[in-house]
């Protein structure tokens, strides 16, 4: 598959938009991303959430910068053949990342099924 930025970025706002009310309305200090690929040139990472948790933020207070998270264009078009995969695999990461945001790690949410 291939998409622009702007295309890309588009269809994350559409899925952000999907997500229930209980998973987004509690976030704050947070803001969503997009790149064409992480820092190592890799296609081997989807997204990732940089910050504090919830449970960590309690100890940073709210002065911070926002947190991230950033979904990865190349990696996600790379494994995708169309639009409708595409779409369930940005859902997938932005479940998964907001998670992390929550403070829910990689061996639970494996255990949820979102790893």
């Amino acid at each position: 598959m291939d998409l622009t930025m702007d295309e890309f970025e588009k269809l994350v706002v559409e899925e952000l938009d999907l997500l229930p009310d209980e998973v987004v309305d509690g976030l704050e200090n947070l803001v969503f991303v997009v790149e064409d690929r992480p820092e190592d040139g890799s296609l081997d990472l989807l997204g990732v959430y940089e910050g504090y948790d919830l449970f960590e933020r309690a100890n940073y207070g709210y002065g911070q910068l926002p947190d991230r998270i950033v979904l990865f264009r190349e990696p996600l078009l790379a494994i995708c053949e169309d639009e409708a995969q595409l779409r369930h695999e940005i859902h997938v990461t932005l479940v998964h990342e907001i998670a992390h945001y929550y403070g829910i790690d990689d061996e639970h949410l494996h255990e949820l099924g979102w790893a």
